[in-house]
């Protein structure tokens, strides 16, 4: 029996998922969480074998919480379920530890699949979702400092003002403006910061 921990933030998605797994022969749902704290507590305390987690929910999102139960060394297999296929989201949830990715508007079919997959210490990566991943492991990370720069660039700050805000100097912000338009693959500006949220590197909220 593979069981499972539900986690979303909706308690449409919750009951729906939970109504449809718990109807499969060899998979039980053991409960559901809401936030991010509570499926650490719930993993920690009943050690489900594996959990469909969803990325954006307040307070502490899918990223830190997979962050979270790495570091807490809990050996609950992760599954991300979302409705966002973002170059970033997608990267970071691998790099945090993910097993699987799906987009909500997969199959049941798929998704059972997926559950079996991950639980037998494989990976499930759908490959349109894998495409991406390569293409975004492909180029090089931004820096810390790069990051900070292209945010600003994305609310339309000059180089002049990201100087002044960084207490850097303009020629310094230009080099690390070069260096982002050639990791991202870009020509301008302007074509750095539709990138950037486009790919969910800067999330406009």
């Amino acid at each position: 029996m593979i069981r499972i921990l539900i986690v979303d933030d909706h308690p449409v998605v919750r009951a729906g998922l939970t109504s449809m797994l718990d109807t499969q022969p060899g998979l039980e749902v053991i409960g559901s969480a809401s936030t991010g704290v509570e499926a650490l507590e719930i993993a920690a305390r009943h050690k489900p074998d594996l959990m469909l987690l969803d990325l954006r929910m307040p307070a502490m999102n899918g990223i830190e919480t997979l962050q979270e139960l790495k570091k807490q060394k809990l050996p609950t297999r992760v599954i991300v379920l979302t409705n966002f296929e973002m170059d970033e989201d997608i990267y970071r949830a691998v790099q945090a530890g993910a097993h699987g990715y799906l987009l909500k508007s997969t199959t049941q079919e798929e998704m059972i699949t997926a559950i079996q997959a991950v639980n037998q210490g494989r990976r499930h990566i759908p490959p349109r979702i894998a495409e991406r991943l390569a293409e975004r492991m492909s180029r090089s990370s931004l820096t810390a400092r790069e990051l900070e720069i292209l945010e600003m660039m994305v609310k339309g700050l000059t180089n002049k003002q990201i100087g002044s805000a960084l207490l850097i100097s303009e020629n310094t912000v230009r080099n690390h403006v070069n260096s982002i338009l050639e990791k991202l693959e870009v020509q301008d500006r302007t074509e750095a910061a539709t990138t950037a949220i486009q790919q969910g590197i800067i999330s406009l909220t």
